[in-house]
């Protein structure tokens, strides 16, 4: 297989994946988490890169240790998940730079850990994120009532007696597998466009959460395929092209969802009066 057959397939599986688990990012409101993941996984990458490690596990290794802070912060009163997010986003971020700046010579550009280069993925990479896929389907399908039941009523869910945590955490450990899935294809800052945008694009134009759920994958795939074909084409980075088919797609599928609620312009029917029945 050659190096564009397999970017094609990674932009496929890949795709699939984020969008599959972006459903579950958009529909329980948790995107700011994502990008917090996406952003904060950087440093690992960077320690990886200087040590000769595969990059995909120093960002799960840091993803793990993130989702462990952020689920310590969240518990903590008067703080809160939102506070929790922001605070690892930026710090995150701020040690990878600082990694980057303080070790010389990291075989990897710096680029490719911020935007991606999927021309270069190996077949590794790929497993990696069909792994990730197929985790992610097993997962939401044996606790897919569950789920959404917290999803959309997480006050009666409380009340049924089931605590909310566990299923929390299941979402941030898919979030966090898809973020580490995607560094190959998007990088750590491009990343959330994948996990959010085909998403957000499927809400636009389905109104049900298996719909969501199904339209995702779909639209997360095209957008991989797209974005590659498109840095062939006009000879740019496949990362940030991919980046922008997802936004494209998200950005139709909003304009095509408020056309949809416009009212219709028909003529109106003439209503027959009395004087008009008596002409008659």
């Amino acid at each position: 297989m050659g190096y564009f057959e397999r970017a094609l397939l990674a932009a496929v599986v890949i795709g699939a994946g984020a969008g599959f688990v972006g459903a579950l990012v958009v529909l329980r409101r948790r995107t700011f988490f994502a990008q917090a993941l996406t952003h904060a996984t950087y440093p690992g990458a960077v320690a990886a890169a200087a040590l000769g490690l595969s990059v995909p596990l120093g960002a799960a290794v840091a993803s793990v240790a993130i989702v462990a802070v952020m689920a310590a912060i969240a518990r903590v009163r008067h703080q809160g998940a939102q506070v929790a997010a922001g605070i690892v986003l930026t710090g995150g971020f701020a040690a990878g730079a600082l990694l980057q700046a303080v070790i010389p010579g990291i075989p990897v550009r710096p680029e490719s850990l911020l935007v991606g280069s999927i021309l270069t993925v190996s077949d590794a990479d790929i497993a990696l994120a069909a792994a990730v896929l197929v985790g992610a389907v097993v997962l939401v399908a044996a606790f897919g009532p569950r789920i959404a039941f917290s999803t959309f009523d997480p006050g009666g869910f409380r009340a049924a007696g089931f605590r909310e945590w566990p299923v929390e955490l299941l979402v941030l450990g898919l979030t966090a597998a898809s973020v580490v899935s995607s560094l190959p294809a998007v990088g750590a800052i491009l990343a959330i466009a994948l996990i959010a945008a085909p998403a957000a694009a499927a809400r636009a134009v389905v109104s049900t959460y298996r719909g969501v759920l199904f339209a995702a994958p779909v639209i997360g795939a095209a957008s991989g395929v797209i974005g590659v074909l498109a840095s062939r084409a006009l000879a740019v980075a496949a990362g940030p092209a991919i980046a922008l088919a997802a936004t494209a797609f998200f950005l139709v599928a909003l304009v095509g969802s408020q056309l949809r609620r416009l009212p219709s312009r028909r003529a109106p029917i003439p209503v027959e009066t009395a004087e008009d029945a008596r002409i008659a």
